[in-house]
């Protein structure tokens, strides 16, 4: 299933998935390239998964299989939303009680 022009391409599709995802979704979100990069291949499975179910885009392949730019981006958002919910949340700075 994998070879060296899938990971090519996870990578690219990665970056640009991730990058576009971050600037659709409004709010601060620091990351690294690498985590982008990390995101948009999230985002690539993701959008491979909803594909298959939605459409039954190569059934034969599964359920687990990277999709195309469009659905890597969409992929992107949810995984990033998702993050947004599930990570720990950092408080402001805290205040003296007067």
């Amino acid at each position: 299933m994998f070879n060296f022009w899938t990971v090519v391409y996870l990578i690219v599709v990665g970056l640009i998935a991730g990058y576009l995802a971050r600037l659709l979704v409004k709010g601060s979100d620091p990351m690294a390239w690498w985590q982008t990069m990390l995101l948009g291949i999230v985002g690539s499975f993701i959008g491979g998964f909803g594909g298959y179910l939605l459409f039954g885009w190569d059934e034969d392949e599964g359920f687990f299989q990277p999709s195309g730019l469009i659905f890597s981006i969409l992929g992107a958002v949810v995984a990033l939303l998702l993050w947004r919910l599930i990570r720990p949340r950092t408080s402001g700075p805290r205040h003296a009680a007067s």
